[in-house]
């Protein structure tokens, strides 16, 4: 499986972002139900979700937010991209993890990967600007998913591009062109992209649990963060 073979090479990993996410200025976010301070913003406006974001960051002394893997969420319900019918179930189960930071930070690659693929996924409450990065360990070929980029930097990478260890290839984006969400960035782990390009499932339905994180494990075997 893609999560052993992640754990016998965590040593090589480079960072994704240059900061220390296991320093002080760092701390875990609630964006579920049990989480009242959620449930009572408005997150259509995105200004005032940037808002509690800040609060949420204040109230525990901390710069920098990280979280969200496999964490059933509730504002996913600002936008109708994650399915708000109600002959549906909507996707609340979050894929990657999350790193809430200032907009312009730079996204490092964390290993020697390739572009395989762009796209500006423009939904409201979509990734923005998106980076998938190929690698590949042991003969092992799998891929890093990259939402609510920069589009400046973004616009200057192409498919196939190599990039070495530590380089970097991209910025956290700045609202509305990050898919419209106060600035962060997604991080996500896929063992196979089934065939697709520039974008991939982020979220996705409770009941279908197992099945999404076989083919996208915890991010933080790379991230290596230790409050997550």
């Amino acid at each position: 499986m893609l999560s052993s073979l992640l754990l016998r090479h965590q040593t090589e990993f480079g960072p994704v972002l240059p900061v220390d996410l296991n320093g002080p200025a760092v701390a875990r976010l609630d964006f579920t139900a049990h989480n009242p301070l959620v449930a009572a913003t408005d997150l259509r406006d995105t200004a005032a979700f940037e808002q509690l974001v800040h609060g949420l960051l204040a109230a525990q002394g901390a710069a920098i937010g990280v979280g969200g893997y496999l964490e059933p969420r509730v504002i996913y319900r600002r936008s109708p991209h994650f399915g708000l019918a109600a002959a549906e179930e909507p996707r609340s189960l979050h894929l990657g993890v999350d790193v809430w930071l200032p907009a312009g930070t730079p996204v490092l690659a964390p290993l020697p990967a390739t572009v395989h693929s762009l796209a500006d996924n423009a939904n409201f409450g979509d990734y923005g600007p998106t980076v998938i990065l190929e690698h590949e360990l042991e003969g092992t070929v799998f891929y890093s998913l990259y939402g609510h980029l920069g589009r400046r930097e973004w616009q200057r990478l192409r498919p196939g591009q190599a990039l070495a260890p530590g380089e970097a290839f991209a910025t956290v984006g700045p609202y509305p062109e990050n898919g419209d969400w106060p600035p962060h960035l997604h991080f996500q782990l896929i063992a196979d992209l089934q065939g697709r390009a520039g974008d991939f499932p982020g979220v996705a339905r409770p009941s279908e649990r197992a099945a999404w994180a076989a083919r996208c494990p915890d991010p933080n075997l790379v991230l290596q963060c230790a409050i997550i």
